[in-house]
């Protein structure tokens, strides 16, 4: 077996390993959750989750690392296509907005886990959480920045916090859609985000 072979096999290992732990914890808690159950549930043996991952708490770093930069890579790929089509830095941002909906509507789990940890303080992946988190706030602040930049965008907007502000207007309108109005389309909620993006929310007075 070549390397490119293992590899290949080792990253989908890792994988089934990511979808069975975040699904038991957002099922029953970190802390309730035990490597046996991680192994039963991905299929494989439990010195292949020691194999892969250190331990249990490595193993939910780790997944916290890997979902949170499938995000940021989707949002990065939604604004580099808005760029391509010619759009404006707000349509990139409802780009934006519009892929990260649908990333958290295919990983639900993830993104419960990914914002109850955000609240908690005592835990030792915290440093790596603020670094992810990051990453993902980041992507946003560049197309900001360049809005700013390039004159679209008013210059007294704070850019670290109105990007942060929509990536958790994002995060909790998605799972509020999910757990309380969940017979609403991808494309409803979209809409009522992208208002919101463009200021058509107030509404005019004859």
């Amino acid at each position: 077996m070549d390397s490119s072979t293992g590899s290949t096999r080792r990253e989908a290992t890792r994988q089934k390993l990511y979808e069975a732990a975040v699904t038991l914890i957002a099922e029953q808690g970190f802390s309730a959750t035990t490597v046996d159950e991680i192994a039963e549930r991905a299929g494989v043996a439990k010195g292949t989750v020691y194999y892969n991952f250190a331990s249990k708490s490595v193993l939910f770093e780790e997944l916290l690392r890997h979902g949170v930069g499938l995000l940021a890579a989707s949002l990065r790929e939604a604004a580099e296509e808005a760029d391509r089509g010619g759009g404006s830095k707000v349509d990139a941002l409802d780009t934006m907005i519009r892929a990260g909906l649908v990333f958290i509507n295919r990983y639900p789990a993830f993104t419960q886990l990914y914002v109850a940890e955000l609240w908690r303080t005592n835990r030792a992946w915290q440093s790596t959480l603020l670094v992810v988190r990051q990453q993902a706030v980041a992507v946003v602040e560049d197309v900001l920045r360049a809005g700013v930049e390039g004159g679209e965008l008013s210059e007294e907007i704070d850019i670290p916090l109105t990007a942060a502000a929509l990536v958790g207007m994002v995060l909790v309108a998605a799972l509020d859609w999910q757990a309380f109005q969940p017979e609403r389309s991808l494309d409803d909620v979209h809409a009522a985000l992208s208002r919101l993006l463009q200021g058509r929310v107030s509404g005019t007075r004859a």
